[in-house]
């Protein structure tokens, strides 16, 4: 007799036919290798990338150069005080008014602070010396300074700095050397102080009345 299966089974494979394997993969074929690149297509390449490189640095050294260019100029345009002395008629010379004067047609110089030194004093042995700059008139304005074309007047203190003996010295006037020490606002960078020296001054008396003129260059 037949043996009858049981519905909803799938027969059995036997051992023979599990053991028989399936069908192999075939292995993918791999992409072909691009052909080595030639000298000349080499070289091109290298030619590409120094080509890059000099253009990125042409670039920055343009922005560099254009930024010191521009803090030069405004550097060069920064008012700078002008200074004199009135004539020496009475007196000593030490207690002569001295005039500062705003010559840049553009630029205040605001928050300035004038201080007188004393360079130094020929067969003296004085070291050189600061002290602030008193009795200073200056015009009103929004800030302790000067407008562009503007001038005031300060005193120095020079004698009560030098002291005896050297203060009774007559002829101490005739062989010292001052000059002044300006600090005022970066225009345009308030936040910024710049400290300027003044050209040397000396006693001329040559001219009549004799007066403190600056010293020539050299």
């Amino acid at each position: 007799m037949a043996v009858k299966q049981k519905p909803g089974r799938k027969p059995r494979k036997s051992r023979a036919a599990r053991a028989e394997p399936g069908p192999r993969r075939q292995p993918r074929a791999r992409a072909p290798r691009p052909p080595p690149l030639t000298l000349r297509q080499e070289l091109l390449l290298l030619a590409r990338g120094g080509a890059r490189s000099v253009r990125q640095a042409f670039l920055a050294l343009l922005v560099i150069g254009s930024i010191a260019g521009l803090a030069f100029v405004a550097w060069s345009l920064r008012p700078i005080p002008s200074y004199a002395s009135e004539d020496v008629t009475a007196g000593s010379p030490f207690d002569v008014t001295f005039r500062v004067e705003n010559r840049n047609p553009w630029f205040a110089l605001s928050n300035l602070r004038i201080s007188c030194v004393v360079a130094h004093v020929r067969a003296s042995g004085m070291e050189p010396t600061m002290i602030g700059a008193n009795d200073v008139r200056l015009p009103a304005g929004p800030a302790s300074g000067l407008e562009p074309g503007a001038a005031g007047t300060f005193a120095c203190p020079f004698r009560t700095l030098i002291g005896h003996p050297v203060n009774d010295d007559p002829g101490i006037a005739q062989r010292a050397e001052i000059y002044f020490r300006s600090e005022y606002d970066l225009p345009l960078f308030g936040s910024f102080r710049i400290t300027d020296n003044s050209a040397r001054f000396f006693l001329n008396t040559r001219l009549l009345p004799p007066r403190w003129t600056s010293k020539p260059a050299g």
